[in-house]
């Protein structure tokens, strides 16, 4: 977003025998240099399938959690486990079998300022979206 123009990075996505694995490289994330301060963000794969938005909402285009199934939170398909901040950079790699690379081609990987809370309806109170990227099948 234009706040956190310094955040870039790469999500891939790989096709697995037991589901897909997501790996997760971020640099330029908002940090504080100081102890115990270390930052969390929510991280999701959301409907969508562009960056775009408004004043309020850069990325509002992103639409809500992809959820094909209709779980309640945090059961949703594109909920994805926190990143972890290490002075501005996190790296992060998860297997799931909620989705395939195929169901989510096309839709938005989303960074989120504030760590999802795994239980406010719909979304975790995860606060603003601070980065975006959408999921190109290669």
């Amino acid at each position: 977003s234009p706040k956190y123009a310094q955040v870039h990075g790469t999500v891939k996505f790989y096709k697995v025998r037991e589901g897909v694995l997501v790996a997760a490289e971020i640099a330029g994330l908002p940090h504080k240099s100081v102890p115990c301060a270390g930052e969390v963000f929510g991280f999701h794969i959301h409907e969508g399938n562009a960056c775009t938005g408004n004043a309020s909402d850069p990325f509002a285009a992103t639409g809500g959690h992809f959820n094909p199934q209709s779980c309640p939170h945090p059961q949703h398909a594109g909920d994805l486990p926190p990143l972890f901040g290490n002075n501005g950079y996190a790296w992060s790699s998860v297997l799931t079998d909620r989705f395939t690379v195929d169901a989510i081609a096309g839709r938005t990987v989303v960074i989120h300022r504030r760590p999802d809370d795994f239980t406010t309806q719909p979304s975790g109170n995860s606060g603003e979206k601070i980065a975006c990227g959408v999921i190109k099948k290669l």
